[in-house]
């Protein structure tokens, strides 16, 4: 039987992300299952105390001008869905995908409950909720009963 590592991301997944995310289980038999939230609800307060403490000034300002059109929405997560699947092939990994809600938890949950031995959180840096812990791999740690591993986008850090 093959195993499943669930990799959560908010982003497309690049080269780099793909490579360290093949890195952990290098050698071994695993399938790899991407979900990419729809962020239609996207926290704007949160956002910008997250832009503002990392001295982000002009993202700070865009975060304050709306909420995402939950089409447009829709469409950046399928896109980024298709370019991370593309990423962890290319690293020659074998990767399926789903979109989810705005909170993926429950899909997160689903995937375990399914059989999945781990689950791997790929996102940018939010300094307020990795600061009080209520990031998705926080979360997730929270209420799995797997190992998650949080690592920030397009770096090697860990969350």
């Amino acid at each position: 039987m093959t195993d499943r590592i669930v990799v959560l991301t908010e982003e497309a997944l690049g080269a780099d992300d793909a490579a360290h995310i093949a890195g952990l289980h290098e050698g071994e038999d695993v399938d790899h299952l991407v979900l990419v939230a729809a962020d239609t609800e996207r926290n704007v307060l949160a956002d910008l105390l997250d832009h503002l403490s990392l001295g982000e000034l002009r993202e700070a300002l865009d975060a304050v001008r709306g909420r995402p059109d939950p089409e447009r929405a829709r469409h950046d997560a399928a896109t980024a869905l298709e370019r991370s699947l593309a990423a962890l092939r290319a690293a020659g990994l074998r990767a399926e995908g789903a979109l989810t809600d705005d909170d993926p938890l429950a899909e997160l949950r689903a995937a375990v409950a399914d059989g999945a031995r781990m689950v791997v959180v790929v996102t940018r840096v939010h300094a307020v909720e990795d600061t009080f812990h209520r990031d998705w791999a926080s979360r997730a740690r929270d209420s799995l009963g797997v190992p998650v591993l949080h690592l920030y986008a397009g770096t090697p850090r860990l969350g």
